[in-house]
């Protein structure tokens, strides 16, 4: 499978609580909601369209996953809340037990285990495992060579600080764009691909 990232980016590079005041407030994060202003259907939307037809599975991070499992399963009856809630998903946490696991379909990979987890399953073929928000996950997937894909909504507007998903270890990783496409309201939805160490 490839593991493809899929983020909404500030300029500045934060990917902390793009969808509501209350979702990430770590670090006194005051900016939650940013993104919507610069949200539209057919670029924005699309992208996120395309990233899941594509998805055989789902990867999040415990914050993340909560917080998706606490809105995708009321919405019921539309196209791609239908596709998030049947698609099979999995949770990376140290905390969460199978009793917390209240969203259909999904199966818990212990902290601890994670990245020999999340590597068998990449070297398991089939169609894509996407990875959408989950900062803390991204940035150890990224760490550790296992991201094949980046998709960044890298919109308009600096937040002077919060999370991200990049590594700051000292480690050169080069990336190919692949693909950009510019939104009426300025997000440009970039794809990398990470390059190869001897290309």
């Amino acid at each position: 499978m490839r593991i493809v990232i899929s983020e909404f980016m500030s300029l500045d590079g934060v990917v902390q609580a793009p969808g509501g005041p209350e979702e990430d407030t770590d670090g006194g994060f005051a900016h939650g909601g940013w993104s919507h202003p610069f949200f539209d259907p057919e670029i924005v939307g699309g992208t996120f369209d395309d990233v899941l037809a594509k998805a055989d599975a789902l990867l999040f991070g415990r914050r993340t996953w909560q917080t998706m499992a606490g809105a995708w399963p009321d919405r019921a009856g539309d196209p791609f809340a239908d596709r998030m809630n049947t698609i099979e998903k999995y949770v990376v946490s140290g905390t969460l037990s199978a009793q917390d696991l209240v969203w259909a379909n999904t199966t818990l990979i212990p902290g601890g285990d994670a990245v020999g987890r999340i590597r068998a399953l990449r070297e398991a073929g089939g169609g894509d495992l996407a990875v959408m928000g989950s900062p803390t996950l991204a940035r150890t997937l990224l760490s550790e060579g296992l991201a094949d894909e980046l998709r960044l909504m890298i919109m308009p507007v600096l937040l002077g600080g919060g999370k991200t998903i990049f590594p700051a270890d000292g480690g050169l990783r080069a990336l190919e764009l692949v693909s950009t496409v510019t939104s009426a309201a300025g997000v440009n939805v970039c794809t990398y691909r990470p390059v190869a160490a001897n290309a």
